[in-house]
């Protein structure tokens, strides 16, 4: 039985909730990257370690991922969930008390292990209480709230400006704590036929989850296409605010908000057309969600490399827009495409791996853009093999075939 259909008010609760906690998760993380010159004038670093801040909590984030979302095959997602708000938003408020740089990245490390469990518990919890006729706009909806966290990120470099670099963290730590007390007492675990919980299976062991995956040869093109996908993304948001405002001559608040407002607001839009148009086309051919991933892919490449080619500011923008519209297609339809491959006990854990090895990459592309900074090459160049990488992923997606047992289990 469909708990959307059985519960359809509590399964668009849980969206509605995740939402929330999505648009924290990605503005506590993102802000940081749009404060670059208040911070360096009170904390100094190069910009290697600028970048470093980031990169060390997306691997401290990659490595804690399998296990995280193993933990959400194991136990309570709402629970794993409402836990993970809690400590990454009392980390976040904890950053903005910190005094050097070593404090800063110790804050940073320790908020990408209390987030990684957020993820691949929140998309399992929703694909638990949607099945296959709203799986896809569930979780677009979901990914939405991502992305306005990450456009908002802009306030971070704004609120740098006029109350100084820690404001920002103190505020937004605060409103995480208070959205996680919501959470304890709203968000609750999927309910199936008779009362069973989907979630919290015991019979599951993290070797056979690991084993099980492996055996896919759709979800090893899937690791692939995830990881590329890192590049280009993290790339994007560890340098792009930066990469405007030297290129175009911005001053700090004005790139903030064109590298994550502008970018936001064209990924929201393709976030929900592309989960509305795959649960359309995946009605009458099961790969319509992953044709809907290929054709964003394809047009999201030569956007990206145009991006970081151009030396004209409105067309600039217009390729990140453009780029920000059909790479969506791809991030909201992820768990519902992995779940057409993987076993639905270990849905979560999957996405764990998918995270450690996204994220893995992701966090040396943005460390090696400081590199590339400190050497005087234009950071532009990696945005331009990003672009390249996108195409290669789009390949890698047509490969990916549908298990019938996993379709069928996931009914």
């Amino acid at each position: 039985m469909n708990p959307a259909t059985l519960h359809p008010y509590r399964a668009w609760l849980v969206v509605a909730l995740l939402w929330i906690a999505a648009f924290l998760n990605y503005l506590d993380r993102n802000m940081l990257t749009t404060m670059r010159t208040s911070l360096v004038s009170a904390i100094p670093m190069t910009d290697a370690q600028f970048g470093l801040l980031t990169s060390a909590f997306l691997w401290v984030y990659a490595l804690a991922s399998p296990v995280a979302g193993y933990l959400a095959d194991r136990f309570s997602r709402s629970r794993l969930v409402t836990l993970s708000l809690f400590v990454w938003s009392v980390m976040t408020w904890l950053t903005g008390h910190a005094k050097t740089f070593d404090e800063l990245l110790l804050a940073r490390a320790l908020m990408g292990l209390s987030e990684a469990c957020y993820i691949p518990a929140a998309f399992a919890l929703i694909v638990d209480y949607h099945r296959e006729g709203t799986r896809s706009r569930a979780t677009s909806i979901h990914f939405t709230g991502f992305m306005v966290g990450s456009g908002f990120g802009g306030l971070g470099g704004w609120l740098a400006e006029r109350q100084g670099w820690s404001s920002a963290f103190v505020t937004f730590g605060l409103v995480g704590v208070f959205h996680s007390l919501v959470l304890l007492f709203a968000l609750r675990d999927a309910p199936k036929e008779g009362g069973v919980v989907l979630s919290a299976s015991p019979k599951i062991n993290f070797g056979h989850a690991l084993l099980s995956l492996f055996r896919s040869s759709s979800f090893i093109l899937i690791l692939m296409v995830w990881g590329l996908l890192g590049l280009a993304g993290w790339g994007l948001a560890g340098w792009l605010p930066t990469y405007l405002g030297e290129r175009f001559h911005l001053d700090q608040s004005t790139a903030g908000f064109s590298a994550t407002g502008y970018l936001a607001a064209a990924t929201i839009v393709g976030a929900l057309v592309g989960g509305a148009w795959a649960d359309r086309w995946s009605r009458g051919n099961p790969r319509g969600r992953v044709l809907v991933s290929v054709v964003g892919l394809c047009i999201a490449a030569p956007a990206l490399w145009v991006a970081a080619a151009t030396g004209t500011f409105p067309v600039a923008i217009a390729c990140v827009m453009l780029y920000g519209v059909t790479r969506p297609f791809t991030d909201g339809n992820l768990m519902p495409i992995l779940c057409m491959v993987v076993d639905p006990r270990y849905r979560a854990t999957g996405m764990g791996v998918l995270n450690l090895f996204a994220c893995a990459i992701g966090g040396m592309t943005i460390y090696v853009g400081g590199v590339i900074r400190d050497a005087h090459v234009d950071v532009g160049r990696v945005f331009q093999f990003s672009g390249i990488g996108l195409l290669v992923c789009a390949a890698l997606m047509f490969a990916v075939k549908p298990s019938p047992s996993a379709l069928i289990q996931g009914e």
